[in-house]
């Protein structure tokens, strides 16, 4: 087996390497960085050991001899073993000394580069390290105040080389890194850009010149870049509509990344609260399977969730079989899931609700109909259709259960500027889990069954999307967050 020190990135989660996502997934054990963005551990198997090797400055750490040492016991156990470092291992992050320790033991190592808050964070904060016409170079150099590292920089040197100059690690130092620069020959109006948290939704930049830099108020973790770059203003992270807010999304677990992605795409940070988790049916989906084998029978199929769709098209092989019968969706997300399958819905009602889709169905002909649904649907549209005359066989689809709430996301969830329910199960599956008082003031909510759990809860409905699809839930944030 191998050990691979990969390098995590800055903290964006989607600037891990392809090589080091596809690593995490078969790791069986995990060695991480305080830095390492903690949704990256999903992405690891839930059997995976993760273990912390974190350094806090000038806090608790975990002595580099240790994490050696665990490298090696770790490697020589014959296990797949992941060691995720912030940034690239190889860039001020002592990747070299535990690859030294691997090969001392003789266990096989491989290097997976990262990228670097060197570029990255200047980078997100709109400042180009090389810009033509400006700057040609730049040196990347630590400003640590170890011993090792302010008697083995020549900053006089540094000062005259030219071009931009990173600081990494300097933010303690960074008054008398000033110094010697301006020492060095550099002009003390040289224009200085730091950046903490680079790449991250809670990133922070701010501008100054070298000569105030020692006083300027720059947060922890900050990379500072020092040239005529500095001045270069193409911010763009940082103006995104969403940057600085949080929201919650409440989604089965499994399904809570494309709404999450959306707006980590508009700057907000998300706190991912999966009230609810989707089981199989109670009879092993047996049911569903036989309705699916027999399609050509039924005149009709009514499908009220995408997760009933899902749950159909795993006994459904080919959409073809759907050729005899007319296919309606509750709503346009239901509609966008069949799309997935090659299937364009006959029926989409205006009203995206049971009673809208029972209003529609009923002014046809009685009909035999298909209702495959969760096993706690509501019963509107099977009593509804019944009592007009059609023939309706109910096929259980899923079920829904609780999922357990830690309670560091109850807090984050309070804390956060809005939430997102996408279904009167979230509504219930949050209020059980955190309670009414851990809901943000700002509630969106994705229609109108969903509008009517909430309100029968308790909670007070900001806006409700429109259409009720993720896209019209994202527009509806966007708009209560902005306006």
């Amino acid at each position: 087996m191998t050990v691979y020190l990969v390098g995590a990135g800055p903290g964006d989660p989607g600037l891990l390497t392809r090589r080091g996502a596809e690593l995490l997934a078969r790791a069986d054990v995990v060695l991480y960085d305080r830095l390492s963005v903690a949704s990256l551990l999903d992405l690891a198997p839930a059997e995976a050991e993760r273990i912390s090797v974190g350094k806090t400055p000038r806090g608790s750490s975990t002595p580099q001899d240790e994490i050696n040492r665990l490298l090696v016991e770790h490697g020589l156990s014959g296990r797949e073993v992941v060691r995720l470092k912030g940034g690239d291992p190889f860039v001020f992050a002592r990747g070299g000394e535990e690859a030294l320790a691997l090969a001392a033991a003789g266990v096989p190592f491989e290097v997976v580069p990262g990228i670097s808050a060197a570029i990255a964070a200047p980078a997100y904060a709109g400042v180009p390290v090389t810009h033509r016409g400006v700057s040609t170079s730049f040196t990347v150099v630590t400003g640590h105040e170890d011993p090792w590292a302010s008697s083995g920089t020549d900053w006089d040197a540094v000062a005259r080389i030219g071009g931009t100059i990173v600081v990494m690690m300097g933010v303690a130092t960074r008054g008398e890194i000033a110094r010697r620069l301006i020492a060095g020959g550099r002009d003390p109006a040289t224009p200085v850009m730091a950046v903490w948290w680079g790449t991250r939704p809670e990133q922070r930049s701010l501008r100054t010149v070298l000569a105030s830099l020692g006083e300027a108020p720059v947060g922890t973790t900050a990379t500072i870049v020092i040239g005529e770059v500095a001045a270069l203003d193409l911010a763009w992270f940082e103006r995104r509509p969403l940057f600085g807010r949080t929201v919650v999304v409440t989604r089965a677990a499994h399904q809570a990344g494309s709404l999450s992605r959306r707006l980590r795409s508009l700057g907000a940070e998300v706190v991912e609260v999966p009230t609810i988790r989707i089981v199989p049916p109670t009879d092993g989906g047996r049911g569903l399977a036989d309705a699916a084998a027999r399609l050509g029978s039924f005149d009709w199929v009514a499908l009220t969730s995408a997760n009933a769709v899902s749950a159909l098209f795993e006994h459904v092989w080919d959409a073809r079989a759907l050729a005899g019968c007319r296919v309606a969706a509750i709503g346009p997300g239901t509609g966008e899931a069949l799309a997935r399958h090659g299937v364009r819905a006959d029926l989409v009602p205006e009203r995206s609700v049971a009673e809208g889709l029972l209003g529609d169905l009923a002014a046809s002909p009685p009909g035999r109909v298909l209702v495959p649904q969760a096993r706690s649907a509501r019963p509107v549209l099977v009593a509804g259709l019944r009592k007009a005359g059609w023939d309706v066989e109910v096929a259980e689809a899923y079920g829904t259960e609780p999922a357990d709430v830690a309670p560091a996301v109850v807090t984050a969830a309070a804390q956060a500027d809005a939430i997102a329910f996408t279904s009167a199960s979230t509504v219930a599956g949050f209020v059980r889990a955190a309670g009414r008082d851990a809901c943000p003031a700002c509630v969106i909510s994705i229609g109108p069954t969903t509008s009517s759990a909430a309100i029968e809860l308790g909670l007070s409905v900001t806006r409700e999307a429109d259409p009720h699809t993720l896209d019209g839930l994202v527009t509806a944030l966007q708009e209560a967050l902005t306006s």
